[in-house]
């Protein structure tokens, strides 16, 4: 057991390490109630079972695959047996997974334009708009 470590677990500095997160994000998830509220030691320091440093690496994957704060909480919840929801991860992956590909029809479209607009010599958007040959969805909305 290393200095500072509790027995009964993790002080708020090294659940931060463990996780990959600063111990300010620990306090957020808390307020947020994406995390328990941890015991305290008699001089008042947070004191975090070691199981959480699983749900919170849990909570970044899920903010990395997309999930809001406040669906990953619903998850957390639903997992807990408490949830709000009876929606499953399942369920919510497939509903992320179609708001993922919406995204990227959107990025798709944005990243052609944008290199359209590159190869079109763009070089400033208000002589761009001008241009009949301007690929920018503006160019037809300027005033000739």
């Amino acid at each position: 057991m290393s200095a500072g470590t509790d027995a009964a677990g993790l002080r708020s500095g090294e659940l931060a390490a463990a996780a990959g997160v600063n111990p300010q994000t620990l306090r957020y998830y808390e307020r947020r109630g994406l995390l328990t509220q941890p015991d305290r030691t008699l001089g008042g320091h947070r004191v975090y079972p070691a199981e959480a440093a699983t749900v919170v690496r849990i909570i970044k994957v899920a903010q990395r695959l997309g999930f809001t704060l406040d669906e990953v909480a619903e998850l957390i919840d639903v997992g807990r047996g408490h949830g709000r929801s009876r929606t499953d991860l399942r369920a919510r992956a497939v509903a992320k997974l179609d708001e993922i590909e919406a995204r990227i029809a959107d990025l798709t479209v944005i990243r052609d334009t944008l290199r359209a607009a590159v190869d079109a010599g763009c070089r400033d958007l208000h002589t761009c708009a001008h241009e009949p040959t301007c690929p920018l969805p503006f160019a037809g909305l300027a005033p000739t």
